[in-house]
């Protein structure tokens, strides 16, 4: 490649300048501001441009030259016509963008921008809904397409990996509570009402949310990551083309084994809690194990154990219907990958959240003893 070259010829009363070599971005002599600087005063002088030497002209030097004209073609000027278009095209880019206008009301964009993203989710998980009524009716009509491996797989990993974490968690919890509990009861005398305060909050409430809590952090991320990681290497197209439903063999199982896996490890983190409060009462307030098993049945009805279950199903469903929409929403790079594994278990637990409040509203004057 030849460089760039600037040649001028005295004549009598003109100056010629003849520019030869190749005019490329890779070829302009550094640092191009002296070069575009030079290019300036040849202008000024009201000089003839000769440019039919030029082998290569590109983008960057055709603009480097129409600034250097002053945005005006020359008197006198001597081109090819292929490089005569180039600088047509460069002419027709306006000298300065548009200024942004100021918009008083510009506080506004965030919100409304906030509200189409929840919208378009919204749909989303309404279009995933559907698809997966439709499975279950497929399903229903051929059993043999049961995705039975999947679905006991994502059980697994799901439920059955998930219990050590639970039970320890929710033994904890048990112990703080009971321990906090005891230390307000003793003012008042009211020792052996630790076995309601402990029975109605883990059982009905402190249960499904944690656990609901763990699974989306847990389980829900992975499933989202899962999703995406098979996105980015192009594994969900390739099921599409050799004709297998992603939605039945990917989405279908890890919703149904959420929904059976999460009732049953709300039990198991109840229990868990329960186990650890009495321990704590015991050791704090000398209650008794025998006093804490038997009074357990008595003040905390069977229908908070239906409620907690409850709320169990319902939050296993979500997580896995939001985890399993976010993943597979995910861009085929690896910066949408982890931003939407992100908002999968930040939207997920403040699903499950609101959706406790909503059950605490409907079942308030249930399993309450009076």
């Amino acid at each position: 490649m030849a460089v760039a070259s600037i040649e001028t010829v005295h004549r009598a009363n003109s100056l010629q300048v003849q520019l030869a070599g190749d005019w490329t971005l890779a070829t302009l002599p550094q640092p191009i501001s002296r070069f575009e600087a030079r290019l300036r005063e040849l202008a000024s002088r009201e000089a003839a441009w000769d440019l039919l030497s030029i082998a290569r002209l590109d983008s960057a030097a055709a603009v480097v030259l129409w600034r250097s004209w002053g945005r005006r073609w020359p008197a006198s000027l001597a081109l090819s016509g292929e490089h005569r278009l180039l600088l047509e095209r460069v002419e027709a880019i306006p000298a300065d963008l548009p200024a942004r206008p100021s918009e008083r009301l510009g506080w506004l964009l965030v919100p409304g921008r906030l509200a189409l993203a929840a919208v378009d989710n919204l749909a989303g998980m309404v279009a995933l809904v559907g698809q997966m009524v439709l499975d279950v009716g497929h399903l229903c009509a051929h059993p043999r397409d049961i995705p039975w491996r999947e679905f006991s797989a994502n059980l697994y990993k799901s439920g059955a990996q998930a219990l050590p974490v639970t039970a320890l968690i929710g033994f904890l919890i048990g112990i703080v509570l009971s321990y906090l509990s005891a230390l307000q009861l003793k003012t008042f005398g009211a020792d052996v009402f630790i076995v309601n305060l402990l029975g109605i909050s883990i059982v009905r409430e402190l249960g499904p949310v944690l656990v609901a809590v763990l699974v989306a952090g847990r389980s829900g991320s992975a499933m989202t990551a899962q999703l995406g990681v098979m996105r980015v290497t192009e594994e969900i197209d390739a099921l599409a083309t050799m004709g297998v439903s992603r939605s039945l063999r990917l989405v279908l199982p890890k919703i149904i084994a959420l929904a059976v896996a999460m009732p049953l490890l709300v039990v198991w983190c109840s229990a868990a809690g329960i186990v650890g409060g009495m321990i704590a009462a015991r050791l704090q307030m000398d209650l008794s194990y025998g006093f804490f098993i038997d009074t357990l049945p008595r003040v905390v009805p069977v229908a908070n154990l239906w409620i907690g279950m409850s709320k169990g199903l319902v939050f296993g469903m979500l997580i896995g219907l939001v985890a399993c929409h976010f993943g597979l929403r995910v861009k085929p790079n690896t910066e949408s990958l982890s931003s939407q594994t992100t908002t999968s278990v930040v939207t997920s637990i403040t699903v499950a959240i609101l959706v406790d409040a909503v059950f605490a509203i409907m079942t308030r004057s249930f399993g309450i003893p009076l």
